[in-house]
């Protein structure tokens, strides 16, 4: 079975690295700067799907991705011993106005049929003592689950160990097929080589409250994740920033984005900030992952571009760049390959 290197221990590379372990590839994973360093060692964890309408590769995706996910973290969980804090409990969403009840409700069919009769969105009685609403109501879907950002990588990292792979934070002797899941600076080294814009960083900002709402839904109130922990924590964010001076600086942003938080569920009303995060995500230009042969480095690979989706979307990325690398097998729409985030004519 071929030697796999790949280059970044956020969530995408460690996915990848996990699947190709597990159908028997040797497998070593760099990072100069340890597991989930970057974007991937936040704090929200929102594993959620996009709203079930005007259907497209990437809501498909990410639909199986979501129904991957309960078997790929029980997996990781059984190999390290660890709990990677995996859990489908659903997503309440307050409506706003008689508009949004009528958009909602216009979607339970298209939800029915894209989510295949397996996971439900309903408009409900809203719950005022988790998620008040101006109308009385509120969406609710069972698709939407979580993980624990932090002890998600730890439990992947230690799984890859757990069954041979390597995790060095250089290279020196590494050798394989080289994937690279670089994240940000991956993105930038790309669009200097191609002199061209394939994707830029999105600052992040987020929070972790300690309330106990671990048996709770999440909420998803005006744009704010709301994610209930199973560690007695409930972590919200984030804000989009496209400008930022400081990358890991938080500011008035996130008091903003916390008195949101506690304005939305009652339950948060005194509890107490325990942290606050900011980060960069990658973000590529096409807003879908970047899948498939790295357009600069011929048989290499690339992984990139999960901004917010990142970790709903590693276990179906990393079954499809298994597939691809390691079977030959080719099925990632071209929607997600790389070329799909160049410029087209005319653009800068």
């Amino acid at each position: 079975m071929a030697d796999i290197l790949i280059r970044g221990a956020g969530v995408f590379g460690l996915s990848i690295a996990w699947e190709c372990l597990r159908r028997g590839a040797r497998v070593v994973v760099v990072d100069p700067n340890g597991v989930a360093a970057g974007a991937s060692g936040g704090l929200v964890g929102a594993l959620a799907p996009h709203i079930p309408e005007n259907w497209n590769d990437k809501k498909a995706l990410q639909f199986d991705s979501l129904e991957r996910a309960e078997g790929f973290w029980a997996e990781v969980a059984e190999a390290s011993g660890a709990d990677p804090g995996y859990a489908r409990l659903g997503r309440v969403q307050p409506l706003a106005d008689d508009h949004a009840v009528t958009l909602a409700r216009a979607r339970c069919s298209s939800a029915a049929d894209y989510w295949q009769g397996r996971h439900g969105w309903e408009v409900v009685a809203a719950d005022p003592d988790l998620c008040p609403s101006p109308t009385g109501l509120m969406i609710r879907d069972t698709l939407t689950a979580r993980v624990h950002p932090r002890r998600a990588t730890r439990a992947l990292a230690t799984a890859l160990l757990a069954r041979g792979g390597r995790i060095e934070a250089h290279e020196d002797d590494a050798t394989g097929i080289e994937i690279e899941a670089t994240g940000v600076a991956g993105l930038a080294a790309l669009s200097a080589t191609l002199g061209q814009d394939v994707g830029n960083g999105v600052k992040g900002q987020a929070a972790l409250l300690a309330c106990d709402l671990r048996n709770r839904p999440q909420i998803f109130a005006d744009g704010l994740h709301i994610v209930p922990h199973a560690d007695g924590t409930v972590a919200i964010g984030s804000t989009s920033e496209r400008d930022y001076d400081t990358p890991e600086g938080t500011d008035a942003q996130l008091d903003a984005l916390i008195d949101c938080a506690r304005a939305a569920c009652p339950a948060l009303a005194g509890a107490e900030v325990v942290e606050r995060w900011a980060g960069v995500r990658p973000r590529a230009r096409s807003r879908a992952p970047m899948l498939g042969a790295h357009p600069a480095k011929p048989g290499a690979f690339i992984v990139n571009g999960g901004f917010k989706i990142g970790f709903g979307i590693a276990p179906i990325c990393a079954l499809l760049i298994a597939d691809l690398v390691l079977e030959g097998v080719d099925r990632i729409p071209d929607s997600f390959r790389p070329e799909a985030s160049f410029p087209k004519s005319g653009e800068k």
